[in-house]
Formats: structure tokens, C-alpha cells, sequence
């Protein structure tokens, strides 16, 4: 009774203006989410609350904000929560519509998926698949490198997590569905995953399928026996719960589309405007190719340990984390009443981050728009998060940012890149919420 009368005398967060009968913010939250969420920052300051289709969402905003977001427990702030979109694609009983104690296993067997010693043969990998990728490129040419790294990105999450074998049978019927399962996580699929609409019924074919073709791997390999892959799918498949129990088939498929999402569904935005911005921001790619030049000038293979420490390559690559964050939106739901600061969070309103905003924040990052890898770090962790932060950061950061050095450590010694179009003409595309460049996104190379 005394918490209930404390939380009574707290206030509600400021309203975000042009809030419209029944769909609320979600006409111009659909168009353009990162800009509405800035004008959300904006307009009301650490905390602004809209209407996103008739959930009550607070944007919480600036480094003390976003360090309670990270850090608040799950029993009060919840992911599975605030992620039921998800649910249809990784599938019941997976992760987010998993028991507690069930979704705690299956991520700490999706974080050993991705542990050292198999990262070790994921870097062999992943080099392996961009010396085949630029094999029949010939002395020059021109590409829409989103597509292009779209391919190879879904080549090596799937050699890495699924093994050779499947990589090299995969067919095209496997990268439809998919990408099917991608277009199912649209924003409105956060009001309503299950509402009748033919994305979302292309999604729930798309995910039946998958399991199809990810069990007839699990029962091939269970009928080869001892063998061992040092690949994702032997650690799924040996997992178990604390009771002694295997993952099932549905379980084990959920895992692979999860991780495959970590380790494809960003890093293919993230290196095609890695690209982008070597190409037109000519100074520091010298800087960096310079560097790649001097260490691997002598054939160096591609190793993870040749890949731990190239700083230019990663000041750069974060620059491009900071302006063109992977997830623009990361939500939890209130569980119960929260105070933060005198603000009453109120039990089943969502709670919100961008962190397109907070990487914009001049506070921070001075003169925010302009990309410079050299520009000093922030003093607090909690400024630049494009992988999120506190205990539950992205299981997939360290081998989505293996995978980029790898993927540039082996292209920019051998090519030179140079844009198509007008430099302006390459935008953000922040009609989903997974951010990419606009497309097409064409670049022309040449033989160094």
C-alpha cells in the first residue's frame, strides 16, 4: 500500500504531440521511425511518451536514461515482452515465447554457438567465402553492393551456423524463405504479429518450411553419429536443459533463424555502408588501406588473431556503427510501476531506445552528422550503443564485427571503389527497423 501511494504521487511523461485518433503515432512512425523518434527527444526531452498503434511507448533518451534501460532486471523491464513479433519467426517455445529458465538456457547456448574456438574456424570461413565472391570479378566492373552483400552475408552466416554441406546445396527456394521470414519482423508486426496480412502469412509458410529443411539436416547428422562439425548446428544440437534434455527440432530451427538474423540480417546494411562511406570519404579509407596493406602485405591469411587488432579498420567501422546503427528501435515492457527520476513507468506501457538518436546526441558527438573515425570516444558507455548494452548486448556483436574486417581486409588491398551516383544520393532507407541503405546502392570497382 505505501509503494502504491509513493508511485500515485509521481508524474506521467510528457505527451508527444499529433497523436491521431485510434492509430495514434503509427502514420508517422511507419514512414520515417528514427526521425519521428528524434522529434520525440526533441520536443520533449528524457522521456517523451507516444502512441505506437495504441501501446503506450516511452522513449527514453541521453546516457542516464538509456544505463537504467540496459540495466533494469527483467523481472521489471521485459525483452520477450516487448519482442512478440518475433515469436512467428524464431517460433513457439523459442527465446522470446520460451519460460524464463528456457529462454536463459537457449541463449547461453546461442552465446557458445559463438564462442572462441569456434570463431576460430568462422574467420577460415568467412574468407573463403569472399575470395569465391570476388573470384569472377574480373579487372573492373559496377555492382549494387546491398544486394551483393546481402548474398554473401547469407552465404557465411549460413556456412558458419549450418556447415559446408548445406552451404554449397542451398538453393534459392532456401534464400526466399528467408528473406519471407525478414519482411514478416515489419513495423506493424510490433502492434500485431498476427493480424491477416500476406507478409505474415508468407512468414508462417516460410518459417513450416525452414524447420523441414533444418530437420532433414539434424536427422542426417544424427544418423552420421560421432562426427563433429565445429559448427552452430553441432553446438544446438548438443545443448541441454537442466534437466538433461535435448532441444527439439523446432527449438534447434528457432536457434539457427535467431543467430542467423545476428550474424546476416545487420551485417549486410552495415558492410554495404561501410563501402559506401570508404568510397566517399576518401582520407580515412587511405588511412585504412594503408594499414591493411602493412600487415597482410606479406599473404598473411585471414586468421582470427590476424583480424584482433586493426584499429584504423575498426575506428572506422564503428563511425559507420555510430551514424548508421543497425537497430534503430530497442523496446522492453514495463512489468511493473517503475520510478525514474520522479516519472511514474507505468506497469504495461513500453519503454523505448533509439539508437540513431542517442548517436546523434551533440552532447556526445559533436557536429553529429559529419563521419569521422578519429572523434574522441564519449566518457560514458551509454552514449553509443549500436549493439545495445548491459547484460543482455547482442550475443552477435563480436562476429558481426569479425565478419566486416574480414570481408574488408580482403577486398580493399585488391580493389579500389569509387560511387555511382551523386554522394548526397546515398540515404539511410528508415522505412523498417532494421536500418540499410537505400537501393540501389551502386559502386564501381577497379583491380589495384
Amino acid at each position: 500500500m505505501m509503494m502504491d501511494t509513493v508511485m500515485q504521487g509521481l508524474k506521467a511523461p510528457p505527451k508527444v504531440s499529433g497523436e491521431k485518433p485510434q492509430v495514434g503515432h503509427m502514420e508517422e512512425f511507419g514512414v520515417n521511425f528514427a526521425r519521428f523518434l528524434m522529434r520525440c527527444n526533441a520536443e520533449c526531452g528524457e522521456l517523451a511518451e507516444f502512441n505506437m498503434g495504441g501501446q503506450p511507448t516511452i522513449l527514453m533518451s541521453g546516457p542516464e536514461a538509456q544505463e537504467a534501460f540496459f540495466k533494469t532486471l527483467d523481472t521489471r523491464l521485459s525483452r520477450a515482452a516487448a519482442y512478440q513479433a518475433t515469436v512467428p519467426v524464431f517460433g513457439k517455445g523459442v527465446i522470446f515465447d520460451a519460460p524464463e529458465d528456457r529462454m536463459k538456457t537457449q541463449l547461453k547456448i546461442q552465446v557458445d554457438a559463438l564462442r572462441y574456438q569456434n570463431m576460430k574456424s568462422y574467420a577460415a570461413i568467412i574468407a573463403k567465402e569472399v575470395e569465391d565472391w570476388i573470384a569472377e570479378w574480373g579487372e573492373e566492373g559496377e555492382l549494387d553492393f546491398l544486394d551483393e552483400f546481402i548474398q554473401l552475408t547469407l552465404h557465411t552466416a549460413c556456412h558458419c551456423l549450418l556447415g559446408p554441406d548445406f552451404r554449397y546445396k542451398m538453393t534459392d527456394e532456401f534464400k526466399s524463405l528467408y528473406h519471407d521470414l525478414e519482411k514478416g519482423l515489419q513495423a506493424i508486426a510490433f502492434v500485431d504479429p498476427y493480424m491477416q496480412q500476406p507478409v505474415f502469412e508468407a512468414r508462417d509458410k516460410a518459417r513450416v518450411r525452414l524447420q523441414e529443411l533444418i530437420s532433414a539436416i539434424i536427422a542426417e547428422r544424427r544418423a552420421n553419429g560421432e562426427r563433429k562439425y565445429g559448427d552452430a548446428l553441432e553446438t544446438f544440437m548438443s545443448g541441454t536443459y537442466k534437466d538433461g534434455s535435448y532441444l527439439d527440432d523446432n527449438e534447434i530451427t528457432g536457434l539457427v533463424i535467431a543467430t542467423m538474423f545476428a550474424g546476416h540480417h545487420t551485417s549486410s546494411g552495415t558492410a554495404t555502408w561501410t563501402l559506401i562511406e570508404l568510397a566517399r570519404q576518401k582520407e580515412y579509407a587511405n588511412e585504412v588501406l594503408e594499414e591493411l596493406q602493412a600487415l597482410f602485405s606479406d599473404g598473411r591469411e585471414l586468421s582470427l588473431e590476424a583480424l584482433r587488432e586493426i584499429p584504423r579498420l575498426e575506428r572506422f567501422i564503428e563511425e559507420v556503427l555510430r551514424i548508421h546503427p543497425p537497430l534503430v528501435l530497442l523496446m522492453r515492457r514495463v512489468l511493473e510501476d517503475i520510478d525514474y527520476k520522479g516519472s511514474l513507468l507505468a506497469k504495461g506501457k513500453t519503454v523505448a531506445v533509439s539508437t540513431y538518436g542517442s548517436h546523434r546526441n551533440p552532447a556526445f558527438f559533436p557536429d553529429p552528422e559529419r563521419f569521422d573515425p578519429h572523434r574522441q570516444k564519449p566518457d560514458t558507455l551509454w552514449a553509443f550503443i549500436p549493439f545495445g548494452g548491459g547484460p543482455h548486448k547482442c550475443a552477435g556483436n563480436a562476429f558481426a564485427l569479425m565478419q566486416l574486417k574480414s570481408i574488408f581486409a580482403a577486398l580493399l588491398p585488391r580493389y579500389e571503389f569509387e560511387l555511382v551516383d551523386p554522394p548526397e544520393s546515398y540515404q539511410d532507407d528508415l522505412s523498417a527497423m532494421v536500418l540499410k541503405p537505400g537501393s540501389p546502392s551502386r559502386l564501381r570497382y577497379k583491380k589495384r
